[in-house]
């Protein structure tokens, strides 16, 4: 029936235009020539073939043009080497195109309840794009073969990815997030059953048709209850890594270079949301990589690289967000990180990941005091997992092990990132439960393993009582906690910690280092975030 769609007959013709045709609109004026890379015997003999298919093809005319771009060769993940335009200058006088891509987060969410898939594989990719009439001159590039023009989209231009993305959302648009989701030319069609996946499949052919858009039969798998995209293998239990990605961590030799370690970092840096403690255990290759370190790999970066390469080899399967189900979020922050884990109950009535995160705090972050390094991390996991958490009908349960969050209990003036703050968690349904830190080993381990103008002008509570769960056994007494305040004065072993934190700049920095960990916040002394009670009395 769709013979056209997997024929080779109609591919091998020159797309139509369309009004999605790319357009190249130049900035000022700039470098656009430079001279000829030399090229080996080898790659002059692969230039002629690829001119010869290309022009045979039609994608690729020769051009008079006054400006050029140059070809390249760029390595292959199988070993052979790729030919490329390199169209950097060109890309730099460029306007930019700022049409969305979608998340893959986003992509990923819309399959719960699959039971079948389909994947396909379009031939040409970019190439299915023509470039504006009055604009093919602007992609001309340079060989030693003479000077050629593209009359196709090609790969290396700065709009392509925004391009075409916009061509098949608007093509497929009636059924994406439906049953089929589409990341440029990846396109995942998914369904409940057998019956719905057949109907489903077959009015996606029809819109490729329509669009005289081509597949390559050999690379589509069909009616699948397992298949690879996007890199993460996904079934109807969930979410799971390629086995040739854990091979090729498994395999992955010991690095002896600084681009050996920035190389391993972004292939391990795809799957971490699979890794608990991601953040904390590549922290040392990462310091490895900065500008003013110099190399050095001890037994310090090998722990790191052998640990994350066995966490990835053992990583476990995410399962799917189901909506109609309760979430619990586990949370903590340290002095240098945030963590944590967003689990469901499945059908096994166990508690199982959906997803991690674990990251660094940034700039002035890290200087936050600790009652709002732990909102803070709070409020950017809301966020990351904003398209599960948002509106909930059941709050989601926020596990965190630290009790000074009761101090966004109290009615209080918001500065500006407070206010803002405040905004953002009125938009989730949640409540906050303690757990000592004994019974809560995961985000834990997680965070240490490893503007709005207008300012609420009355004083405000950011964390009301209703959203603190069994109070009686998460917080002190407000009695006990008068007690502590007016008896710190009275534990002369705490003399100098209260001077230093009354006034901080008669303190030279070598001192200031040792109180770090102490701070003083509504008339308590804190601890690395725990409440410290003077020794005194029956206190």
């Amino acid at each position: 029936m769709y013979a056209k769609v997997f024929g080779e007959e109609e591919f091998n013709k020159l797309p139509p235009h369309r009004h999605y045709n790319i357009s190249i609109e130049l900035t000022e004026d700039g470098p656009l020539n430079s001279p000829l890379y030399s090229m080996t015997d080898a790659e002059s003999v692969t230039l002629k073939e690829w001119l010869e298919a290309e022009l045979k093809a039609r994608k690729i005319r020769p051009s008079k043009s006054s400006i050029s771009s140059l070809v390249m060769f760029v390595p292959k993940k199988d070993g052979s080497r790729r030919l490329v335009v390199d169209y950097r200058r060109l890309n730099n006088r460029t306007k930019k195109n700022v049409y969305p891509l979608p998340r893959p987060d986003n992509l990923m969410s819309k399959l719960q309840g699959a039971k079948i898939f389909t994947k396909l594989d379009l031939r040409w990719g970019y190439n299915n794009v023509r470039v504006k009439e009055g604009d093919k001159w602007k992609t001309a590039f340079r060989t030693k073969y003479g000077l050629f023009e593209s009359l196709v989209m090609t790969f290396g231009l700065t709009n392509a990815p925004a391009a075409f993305q916009y061509f098949m959302n608007n093509l497929f648009q009636d059924l994406l997030d439906v049953y089929v989701i589409i990341y440029l030319d990846n396109i995942l069609i998914f369904s409940r059953d057998e019956v719905k996946h057949e109907f489903h499949v077959h009015k996606v052919l029809q819109c490729l048709e329509a669009g005289q858009l081509f597949c390559k039969g050999s690379k589509c798998e069909f009616h699948c209850t397992k298949v690879e995209y996007l890199g993460i293998i996904v079934s109807d239990q969930g979410f799971s890594l390629d086995k040739l990605k854990i091979q090729a961590v498994q395999e992955w030799p010991v690095p002896t270079t600084v681009k050996q370690v920035q190389s391993f970092l972004g292939f391990a840096n795809f799957l971490q949301q699979f890794v608990a403690n991601f953040s904390h255990m590549a922290r040392p290759l990462h310091n490895l990589v900065k500008k003013e370190t110099p190399w050095k790999w001890t037994e310090r970066e090998q722990a790191a690289f052998r640990g994350l390469k066995q966490e990835i080899t053992e990583a476990l399967v995410l399962a799917h967000a189901n909506p109609n189900k309760a979430y619990f979020l586990e949370t903590d922050a340290s002095g240098a990180a945030l963590g944590s884990v967003l689990s469901q109950h499945q059908e096994d009535g166990q508690l199982h990941p959906i997803g991690f995160l674990s990251e660094s705090f940034k700039g002035a972050e890290v200087n936050y005091n600790t009652h709002d390094k732990e909102l803070l991390a709070i409020i950017r996991l809301l966020e990351h997992w904003r398209i599960y958490l948002e509106a909930t009908s059941e709050p989601v349960t926020i596990f965190t092990n630290h009790r000074n969050l009761e101090y966004w209990k109290e009615s209080r003036t918001f500065n500006r990132r407070h206010a803002r703050w405040h905004l953002l968690l009125s938009d989730f349904n949640f409540r906050i439960m303690y757990r000592p830190r004994k019974q809560s080993g995961k985000p834990n381990a997680l965070s240490r393993q490893s503007n709005h103008a207008n300012i609420p002008p009355d004083n405000q509570s950011m964390l009301p009582n209703s959203v603190f769960a069994n109070l009686a056994t998460v917080l002190p007494e407000k009695e006990i906690q008068r007690q502590i305040e007016s008896s710190l004065h009275l534990d002369k072993s705490l003399n100098e910690i209260l001077a230093h934190l009354q006034d901080e700049s008669k303190v030279p920095p070598s001192v200031k280092k040792g109180f770090k960990d102490y701070e003083m916040e509504a008339g308590l002394l804190f601890y690395q975030g725990k409440i410290l009670v003077p020794d005194v009395g029956t206190l």
